[in-house]
């Protein structure tokens, strides 16, 4: 199953960019190296998701980035999500299901 795949890639991209945003935002520029890691971490990790294509693979992963980006809020910002995030993750996590197992042939 590829979810821990794009679990582990969402931990790494959402990772990098919250160091890219400390950086920039409080002047701690010795944060940009284990950023750019963590950044390349994620597109490794995210090419390792077996798909005939790049595209679909995006797509997916975007359902599972949204509902990552909330977790993160939720933890480490601690800024609860409300029932708008809550029901616009549900629905990209749908639409990423319909992508991810929708029949090809």
């Amino acid at each position: 199953m590829q979810l821990p795949l794009f679990a582990l890639a969402a931990a790494f991209e959402i990772g990098g960019c919250f160091l890219v945003w400390q950086a920039w935002r409080h002047g701690q520029f010795w944060l940009w190296l284990p950023a750019l890691l963590a950044l390349a971490l994620f597109a490794w990790l995210l090419a390792l998701a077996g798909t005939d294509s790049a595209g679909r693979v995006f797509a997916v992963y975007g359902g599972i980035y949204i509902a990552a980006s909330l977790i993160f809020m939720a933890t480490i910002e601690r800024i609860p999500p409300d029932r708008w995030d809550l029901l616009g993750a549900a629905i990209c996590l749908l639409g990423a299901a319909v992508i991810l197992l929708g029949p090809r042939g």
